[in-house]
């Protein structure tokens, strides 16, 4: 079973790990999200944003969140997103997806992400469509 849990305070237990696994795969996405925590750069508690920790059992499994779109007008963009290979095709991130656009499209806006490599047609099969500018791989219209 999958429990999500919105981060406000603090990252979550097991953040470390699953920083290291990034690590370990050359994603570095987890390290900004520590240091722009850390910093208060990035809390993800601007309107429309959220960051949430997914977890199988008592283990952190993923990671996502949402901040505003800097590129278009009232959008939201994914943001750290990452689930650990051994939840992958697990429903893990769809979960996380979920949660995030929740929000997002009950007020009609539209949602960017930046695909990592081999992840695209996760996010296709979530609605997004292919759109490579400003940054971005994928848009999901309002």
């Amino acid at each position: 079973m999958i429990r999500l849990e919105r981060i406000i305070d603090a990252l979550p237990a097991g953040f470390p790990a699953l920083r290291d696994e990034a690590y370990a795969e050359g994603y570095r996405m987890l390290d900004t999200l520590a240091d722009e925590w850390t910093s208060g750069a990035t809390r993800f508690d601007r309107p429309g944003e959220a960051l949430y920790a997914a977890y199988v059992g008592d283990r952190l499994a993923g990671i996502g969140g949402l901040t505003q779109e800097p590129a278009i007008t009232d959008a939201l963009r994914m943001r750290r997103f990452f689930v650990a290979l051994a939840y992958r095709r697990r429903r893990v991130g769809r979960a996380l997806v979920t949660a995030l656009l929740g929000d997002a499209r009950r007020h009609g806006r539209a949602v960017t992400c930046n695909a990592a490599g081999g992840s695209e047609s996760f996010w296709e099969a979530l609605g997004f469509a292919p759109d490579r500018r400003d940054g971005r791989t994928h848009l999901l219209s309002r």
